[in-house]
């Protein structure tokens, strides 16, 4: 196996503190976002045979297994990240398998450079994703029952709202959601503005229900993604609970500290809380307008002490092992790729001592013994 050395995003939503706090390091006054494990390209993790990018390339049988190369080819299929929310990421969604191909196969037929500001789809792959808490960590996940999301607005008092809650008690339930989502994104900017104030000094002042999206308004002030952060259920997770977030569902993290594990992929396309581009009839082809429950996940108790979260798809599966003090070997050996993080305490993974922050890589089948008294999070596929 090896030792992984690991990108740390700066992203400006980042938090200056809880990376650092779980590295044991000094924070550098700057924001940590995002620590990335895994072979994506735009920040590889780093072995001593170069990056996890030349080290599977170098010879993908050996490294991810004859069975994971034939289901999803010659990479990595997952990405594994240490994610530090300090303030609300931009309100997302991410496209299906087949939408991910159409609309990439639309933009090089384009010609729209990989790199353009307004390109939607940096490649052909879907992008599930599942976050699991190591703090408390709030979050949006789905939309709310319209008739739920319309007394929030209506208890706002806030009159240009009026019309958004009387389309929220109209039927059917998908068709007013989408009136609604499209109305909020291309009203005129000047207006949404407005109403975005009287929003944010009606949420500031009501408290409980309406704090997260004062906190959030804060952050983003006159952006039309606080109106629409309010169609969608607000989440708090307790430490090692977690969410899946599947194709079409809009989603935002607002705080806290999680591993996070997604199919490795760059599509997203935004719903407001950005600067960047908000492709509005692309958006509204992608989501699915449908009031879910945010379906909290707990793991499921598995042989061995492990614990897994179970999703309904393959490019990743994500477990944890909650290792007692003075913890006997357990035998982790596996016939796909692995990346084992430790998170809490110190657990021996092979020769390497891991804590809090380090993460190894195991080609498929190679032996992999741990020990130990410590949290290990487990991230593999399934073939």
């Amino acid at each position: 196996m090896d030792r992984l050395d690991n990108t740390i995003r700066p992203y400006a939503w980042g938090s200056t503190t809880a990376i650092p706090q779980l590295l044991g390091i000094e924070p550098s006054g700057e924001p940590q976002a995002e620590m990335w494990m895994g072979a994506h390209p735009g920040a590889p993790s780093r072995t001593g045979r170069g990056t996890l990018v030349e080290v599977i390339e170098a010879d993908p049988e050996r490294e991810l297994g004859g069975p994971a190369v034939a289901r999803f080819g010659p990479r990595l299929p997952f990405l594994l990240k240490i994610l530090a929310a300090g303030a609300p990421l931009s309100l997302q969604v991410h496209p299906d398998l087949e939408q991910a191909k159409e609309g990439y196969e639309d933009e090089e037929r384009r010609k729209i450079p990989v790199d353009a500001p307004y390109r939607n789809y940096k490649d052909a792959n879907h992008k599930p994703e599942l976050i699991c808490a190591l703090t408390e960590f709030d979050g949006l996940c789905g939309f709310r029952d319209p008739s739920e999301a319309a007394d929030l607005l209506d208890g706002l008092g806030v009159d240009t709202l009026k019309p958004y809650v009387d389309l929220l008690h109209a039927h059917p339930e998908d068709a007013a959601l989408r009136e609604v989502l499209t109305a909020v994104l291309t009203a005129d900017p000047d207006e949404m503005t407005r109403t975005v104030a009287a929003a944010t000094a009606a949420c500031t002042h009501l408290g409980g229900a309406y704090a997260p999206y004062a906190d959030i308004a804060h952050h983003y002030p006159g952006d039309p993604g606080v109106i629409a952060a309010m169609l969608l259920n607000h989440v708090r997770l307790q430490p090692g609970e977690a969410l899946f977030l599947g194709a079409g569902i809009p989603h935002a993290y607002l705080n806290g500290l999680g591993v996070e594990i997604m199919a490795n992929s760059d599509n997203v396309l935004r719903c407001g809380l950005t600067p960047k581009h908000v492709d509005v009839p692309e958006l509204l082809r992608i989501v699915r307008f449908e009031p879910s429950d945010p379906g909290v996940l707990r793991p499921e108790a598995a042989p061995d002490g492990e614990e897994v979260y179970e999703t309904p798809i393959d490019e990743f599966r994500l477990s944890r092992y909650v290792l007692p003090e003075a913890a006997g070997p357990h035998d982790l050996t596996r016939a796909t790729p692995q990346i084992l993080l430790c998170t809490a305490g110190s657990v021996r993974a092979g020769e390497y001592e891991l804590t809090p922050g380090q993460s190894v890589f195991v080609p498929a089948g190679e032996k992999a013994q741990v020990s130990g008294a410590g949290t290990l999070f487990r991230a593999t596929v399934i073939v």
